[in-house]
Protein backbone atom coordinates (compact mmCIF):
# COMPACT_ATOMS: atom_id res chain seq x y z
CA UNK A 1 0.00 0.00 0.00
CA UNK A 2 1.29 3.45 -0.88
CA UNK A 3 0.66 6.74 0.91
CA UNK A 4 1.67 10.06 -0.68
CA UNK A 5 1.50 12.93 1.80
CA UNK A 6 1.64 16.51 0.55
CA UNK A 7 2.79 19.01 3.16
CA UNK A 8 4.55 22.32 3.65
CA UNK A 9 6.41 20.82 6.65
CA UNK A 10 7.89 17.47 5.55
CA UNK A 11 10.30 17.39 8.47
CA UNK A 12 7.40 17.12 10.88
CA UNK A 13 6.59 13.69 9.46
CA UNK A 14 10.03 12.16 9.64
CA UNK A 15 9.83 10.72 13.15
CA UNK A 16 6.32 9.15 13.13
CA UNK A 17 7.21 6.89 10.23
CA UNK A 18 10.79 6.05 11.25
CA UNK A 19 10.06 3.86 14.26
CA UNK A 20 8.24 0.78 15.49
CA UNK A 21 5.48 -0.85 13.44
CA UNK A 22 5.46 1.62 10.55
CA UNK A 23 9.22 1.39 10.14
CA UNK A 24 9.04 -2.41 10.03
CA UNK A 25 6.12 -2.32 7.59
CA UNK A 26 8.16 -0.19 5.20
CA UNK A 27 11.24 -2.40 5.51
CA UNK A 28 9.11 -5.46 4.74
CA UNK A 29 7.75 -3.74 1.63
CA UNK A 30 4.17 -3.83 2.86
CA UNK A 31 3.78 -0.05 3.07
CA UNK A 32 5.31 2.83 1.11
CA UNK A 33 5.16 6.34 2.59
CA UNK A 34 6.27 9.23 0.39
CA UNK A 35 6.29 12.77 1.74
CA UNK A 36 6.20 15.60 -0.79
CA UNK A 37 7.25 19.17 -0.02
CA UNK A 38 4.53 21.46 -1.33
CA UNK A 39 7.06 24.28 -1.76
CA UNK A 40 8.76 22.26 -4.52
CA UNK A 41 5.65 22.94 -6.61
CA UNK A 42 5.39 26.67 -5.93
CA UNK A 43 5.42 28.86 -9.04
CA UNK A 44 7.29 31.84 -7.58
CA UNK A 45 10.92 32.49 -6.67
CA UNK A 46 10.18 32.76 -2.95
CA UNK A 47 8.53 29.30 -2.89
CA UNK A 48 5.53 30.70 -1.04
CA UNK A 49 2.35 28.64 -1.17
CA UNK A 50 -0.12 30.93 0.60
CA UNK A 51 -1.84 34.25 0.02
CA UNK A 52 -4.41 36.58 1.57
CA UNK A 53 -8.05 35.43 1.48
CA UNK A 54 -10.45 37.01 -0.99
CA UNK A 55 -13.09 39.01 0.85
CA UNK A 56 -10.74 39.84 3.70
CA UNK A 57 -10.43 38.21 7.07
CA UNK A 58 -7.63 36.92 9.25
CA UNK A 59 -5.04 34.31 8.35
CA UNK A 60 -3.53 33.10 5.10
CA UNK A 61 -4.92 30.58 2.61
CA UNK A 62 -2.95 27.86 0.85
CA UNK A 63 -3.00 28.36 -2.91
CA UNK A 64 -4.44 25.95 -5.44
CA UNK A 65 -1.59 25.85 -8.00
CA UNK A 66 1.05 24.03 -5.89
CA UNK A 67 -1.42 21.40 -4.75
CA UNK A 68 -2.76 20.93 -8.26
CA UNK A 69 0.75 20.53 -9.70
CA UNK A 70 1.74 17.90 -7.14
CA UNK A 71 -1.53 15.96 -7.26
CA UNK A 72 -1.63 15.90 -11.05
CA UNK A 73 1.99 14.72 -11.23
CA UNK A 74 1.23 11.84 -8.88
CA UNK A 75 -2.01 10.93 -10.66
CA UNK A 76 -0.15 10.80 -13.97
CA UNK A 77 2.12 8.13 -12.50
CA UNK A 78 -0.50 5.82 -10.96
CA UNK A 79 -4.17 5.51 -10.07
CA UNK A 80 -5.24 6.64 -6.61
CA UNK A 81 -8.16 5.22 -4.67
CA UNK A 82 -8.61 8.35 -2.56
CA UNK A 83 -7.36 11.93 -2.25
CA UNK A 84 -7.92 12.74 1.41
CA UNK A 85 -7.86 16.16 3.02
CA UNK A 86 -7.27 16.24 6.78
CA UNK A 87 -9.60 18.94 8.14
CA UNK A 88 -11.54 19.63 11.38
CA UNK A 89 -14.80 19.84 9.42
CA UNK A 90 -14.37 16.43 7.80
CA UNK A 91 -15.88 13.09 8.76
CA UNK A 92 -14.55 11.99 12.13
CA UNK A 93 -12.03 9.17 11.77
CA UNK A 94 -13.22 5.88 13.24
CA UNK A 95 -12.37 2.20 12.97
CA UNK A 96 -14.89 1.63 10.19
CA UNK A 97 -13.19 4.25 8.01
CA UNK A 98 -9.75 2.82 8.77
CA UNK A 99 -10.93 -0.68 7.90
CA UNK A 100 -12.35 0.50 4.57
CA UNK A 101 -9.21 2.42 3.63
CA UNK A 102 -6.95 -0.54 4.44
CA UNK A 103 -8.12 -2.26 1.25
CA UNK A 104 -6.89 0.61 -0.94
CA UNK A 105 -3.70 0.47 -2.97
CA UNK A 106 -2.74 4.14 -3.30
CA UNK A 107 -3.83 7.13 -1.21
CA UNK A 108 -2.92 10.82 -1.38
CA UNK A 109 -3.20 12.82 1.85
CA UNK A 110 -3.27 16.62 1.85
CA UNK A 111 -2.06 18.50 4.90
CA UNK A 112 -3.53 21.95 5.36
CA UNK A 113 -1.80 24.78 7.17
CA UNK A 114 -2.40 28.42 8.05
CA UNK A 115 -6.13 29.19 7.76
CA UNK A 116 -6.71 26.26 5.40
CA UNK A 117 -6.66 25.46 1.69
CA UNK A 118 -8.43 27.09 -1.25
CA UNK A 119 -11.92 25.58 -1.49
CA UNK A 120 -11.34 24.73 -5.15
CA UNK A 121 -8.73 22.13 -4.15
CA UNK A 122 -11.43 20.41 -2.16
CA UNK A 123 -13.98 20.74 -4.94
CA UNK A 124 -11.77 19.49 -7.77
CA UNK A 125 -9.36 16.97 -6.27
CA UNK A 126 -10.44 15.75 -2.84
CA UNK A 127 -12.52 12.56 -2.63
CA UNK A 128 -12.73 12.26 1.16
CA UNK A 129 -12.33 14.69 4.06
CA UNK A 130 -11.33 13.33 7.46
CA UNK A 131 -11.08 14.87 10.93
CA UNK A 132 -9.31 13.40 13.96
CA UNK A 133 -11.56 15.23 16.41
CA UNK A 134 -13.49 18.36 17.23
CA UNK A 135 -10.48 20.60 17.78
CA UNK A 136 -8.05 22.59 15.64
CA UNK A 137 -4.34 21.83 15.24
CA UNK A 138 -1.64 23.95 13.62
CA UNK A 139 -1.59 21.78 10.52
CA UNK A 140 -2.65 18.49 8.99
CA UNK A 141 0.65 16.67 9.48
CA UNK A 142 -0.13 15.05 12.84
CA UNK A 143 -3.63 14.00 11.71
CA UNK A 144 -2.07 12.54 8.55
CA UNK A 145 0.33 10.48 10.68
CA UNK A 146 -2.59 9.25 12.77
CA UNK A 147 -4.52 8.21 9.67
CA UNK A 148 -1.55 6.35 8.16
CA UNK A 149 -0.92 4.51 11.44
CA UNK A 150 -4.58 3.56 11.88
CA UNK A 151 -4.80 2.20 8.33
CA UNK A 152 -1.38 0.63 7.87
CA UNK A 153 -1.57 -1.56 10.96
CA UNK A 154 -4.59 -3.32 9.41
CA UNK A 155 -2.67 -4.46 6.33
CA UNK A 156 -1.94 -8.21 6.50
CA UNK A 157 1.60 -8.86 7.67
CA UNK A 158 2.18 -5.46 9.29
CA UNK A 159 1.46 -6.73 12.81
CA UNK A 160 3.38 -9.79 13.94
CA UNK A 161 0.11 -11.21 15.28
CA UNK A 162 -2.43 -10.65 12.51
CA UNK A 163 -5.36 -11.40 14.83
CA UNK A 164 -4.34 -8.60 17.19
CA UNK A 165 -5.95 -5.80 15.17
CA UNK A 166 -9.19 -7.77 14.95
CA UNK A 167 -9.59 -7.70 18.75
CA UNK A 168 -8.88 -3.98 19.18
CA UNK A 169 -11.40 -1.57 20.60
CA UNK A 170 -14.14 -0.54 18.14
CA UNK A 171 -13.63 -3.50 15.77
CA UNK A 172 -16.86 -5.09 17.03
CA UNK A 173 -18.47 -1.81 18.05
CA UNK A 174 -17.32 -2.14 21.67
CA UNK A 175 -14.36 -1.04 23.76
CA UNK A 176 -11.77 -3.67 24.61
CA UNK A 177 -11.86 -5.57 27.89
CA UNK A 178 -9.26 -4.95 30.63
CA UNK A 179 -5.93 -6.67 29.97
CA UNK A 180 -3.26 -7.95 32.36
CA UNK A 181 0.18 -9.56 32.41
CA UNK A 182 2.63 -10.82 35.05
CA UNK A 183 2.86 -10.63 38.00
CA UNK A 184 -0.48 -12.11 38.94
CA UNK A 185 -0.42 -10.28 42.26
CA UNK A 186 1.04 -6.77 42.51
CA UNK A 187 0.82 -5.16 45.96
CA UNK A 188 -2.43 -6.94 46.62
CA UNK A 189 -3.97 -6.05 43.27
CA UNK A 190 -4.72 -9.44 41.73
CA UNK A 191 -5.46 -10.44 38.20
CA UNK A 192 -9.07 -11.73 37.95
CA UNK A 193 -9.09 -15.45 38.76
CA UNK A 194 -10.92 -16.35 35.57
CA UNK A 195 -7.94 -15.21 33.47
CA UNK A 196 -5.70 -17.62 35.39
CA UNK A 197 -8.11 -20.53 35.09
CA UNK A 198 -7.10 -21.68 31.61
CA UNK A 199 -10.81 -22.20 30.83
CA UNK A 200 -11.15 -20.68 27.35
CA UNK A 201 -14.95 -20.52 27.29
CA UNK A 202 -15.15 -18.78 30.68
CA UNK A 203 -12.39 -16.37 29.71
CA UNK A 204 -14.18 -15.51 26.46
CA UNK A 205 -17.45 -14.96 28.33
CA UNK A 206 -15.70 -12.74 30.91
CA UNK A 207 -14.13 -10.65 28.16
CA UNK A 208 -17.47 -10.25 26.38
CA UNK A 209 -19.07 -9.16 29.66
CA UNK A 210 -16.27 -6.70 30.40
CA UNK A 211 -16.38 -5.22 26.89
CA UNK A 212 -20.07 -4.50 27.24
CA UNK A 213 -19.67 -3.12 30.77
CA UNK A 214 -16.79 -0.82 29.83
CA UNK A 215 -18.63 0.43 26.76
CA UNK A 216 -21.79 1.14 28.76
CA UNK A 217 -19.76 3.09 31.32
CA UNK A 218 -17.42 5.01 29.02
CA UNK A 219 -18.98 5.18 25.56
CA UNK A 220 -22.73 4.46 25.75
CA UNK A 221 -23.11 6.31 22.45
CA UNK A 222 -21.51 3.32 20.71
CA UNK A 223 -24.39 1.13 21.84
CA UNK A 224 -26.96 3.53 20.44
CA UNK A 225 -25.50 3.69 16.92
Amino acid sequence: MRFDIITVLPGLLESPFAHSILQRAQKKGLVEIHVHNLRDYANNKHKSVDDYPYGGGSGMVMQIEPFAACIEKLQAERTYDEVIYMTPDGQTLNQHIANALSSAQNIIILCGHYKGIDQRIRDVFVTKEISVGDYVLSGGELPAAILVDAVARLIPGVLSDETSALSDSFQDGLLDAPIYTRPADWRGHRVPDVLLSGHEARIAAWRDEQQLKRTQERRPDLLND
